[in-house]
C-alpha cells in the first residue's frame, strides 16, 4: 500500500460514519468486479460450508462479503486516527462483566476472522494493557502503519505470526490479555484437521497449547459490523479447556467459530482460503 493511499485513510477519518461505509459499499463492489481470483475462493466456501445454497444465493453472499470487507478496511481510518470519544461511540463493548473478573490472570480473548475483528481489537485495548497478533506485511509502510494503529493505546503489545509464541507465553505469564485471531489455514505446521462446516479444516492448535503452557483461560470474544459501527460481545470463559485433548479442544473451538459464522455469514473472511491445506493424498478444493 503506498503512502497516497494511507494519507487518503487519514483523511477518510474526518467524514460521517455513513458516508465511510457507502465509500466502502462502493469500494466493495468494485473490488468483487475485479477480484475474480478472490470472488472464487469465497464461491467455494460457501459451496463447502453451505451446500443448501443455491448459485444466485452463494452469490449474493459473495458479494456482500466483499462490501463488509471493504467497509471494514476503511473503518480503519476511524480506529486508527479517531478521538477516544469517538472510537467508544463507534465500538461498543458487551459482556465486560466476564472480562473484569479474569484480569490480573492469564487470559487469552478469541476473536475470530470476523469484518469487526480490527474494531473489537483496538477498542478493547483502549482500557487496559494487552497483546495481540500481527502478521508482517510486505509493503513497509502499510506494515508501520498496521503497527502503529493496532498500538495506539496502553502500549499494547504486539507478536508477529513469524516470530513464534515464545513472547506470547512469558507476556500471558505476567497476565497481559491476549487477543487472539487462530481461525486462518497457514498450512501444516502445529495444525490438525478437524471439522469446519462438515470439512476437514486445517487449525491451528496453539489456543490449546498456550492455554495448558500458561494456565490461560480462554474467552471467546465477536465483534459484529451493524449500520453506524460495531458490537463487540465478550463471551464467558470456557469451562474444562483445555481438557487435556487437543483434538476435542481444537473442534470445540471450530464448532463456536462456525456457529457465529452462521448467524452473520457474509462477515466472516471467506476470502481466505480456509481449506487450502489438505490431508494427505486429498486434492485442492481451490
Amino acid at each position: 500500500m503506498s503512502l497516497p493511499v494511507l494519507w487518503l485513510m487519514y483523511l477518510i477519518h474526518f467524514l460521517p460514519v455513513p458516508a465511510i461505509r457507502a465509500l466502502g459499499a462502493g469500494l466493495g463492489r468494485l473490488l468483487y468486479l475485479v477480484g475474480r481470483s478472490r470472488r472464487r475462493v469465497a464461491d467455494t466456501n460457501f459451496r463447502l460450508c453451505f451446500p443448501e445454497l443455491d448459485a444466485a444465493a452463494r452469490d449474493a453472499l459473495v458479494r456482500a462479503t466483499f462490501i463488509c470487507f471493504a467497509q471494514s478496511v476503511l473503518d480503519r481510518a476511524v480506529l486508527w486516527h479517531g478521538s477516544q470519544a469517538r472510537l467508544r461511540d463507534f465500538v461498543r463493548v458487551e459482556g465486560e462483566e466476564h472480562l473484569l473478573p479474569r484480569l490480573g490472570k492469564p487470559l487469552i480473548i478469541l476473536a475470530p476472522h470476523f469484518a469487526g475483528m480490527e474494531a473489537g481489537g483496538t477498542r478493547l485495548s483502549m482500557d487496559r494493557h494487552m497483546m495481540s497478533l500481527f502478521s508482517n506485511q510486505k509493503d513497509p509502510h502499510f506494515n508501520r502503519a498496521l503497527l502503529a494503529g493496532r498500538s495506539r493505546f496502553n502500549d499494547a503489545i504486539l507478536v508477529s505470526r513469524q516470530d513464534g509464541v515464545r513472547k506470547a507465553v512469558r507476556e500471558l505469564k505476567n497476565a497481559v490479555p491476549f487477543y487472539y485471531l487462530p481461525d486462518m489455514d497457514l498450512g501444516p505446521r502445529d495444525a490438525i484437521f478437524v471439522p469446519f462446516f462438515g470439512t476437514r479444516a486445517a487449525t491451528v492448535t496453539a489456543v490449546s497449547r498456550l492455554a495448558q503452557l500458561t494456565g490461560a483461560a480462554v474467552m471467546p470474544c465477536v465483534t459484529r459490523m451493524s449500520e453506524n459501527g460495531y458490537t463487540s460481545k465478550l463471551y464467558p470463559a470456557w469451562d474444562n479447556f483445555p481438557s487435556g485433548d487437543m483434538q476435542d479442544d481444537t473442534r470445540r473451538m471450530n464448532a463456536f467459530i462456525e456457529e457465529q459464522a452462521r448467524a452473520m455469514p457474509a462477515q466472516y473472511h471467506w476470502l481466505h482460503k480456509r481449506f487450502k491445506t489438505r490431508p494427505p493424498g486429498e486434492a485442492s478444493l481451490y
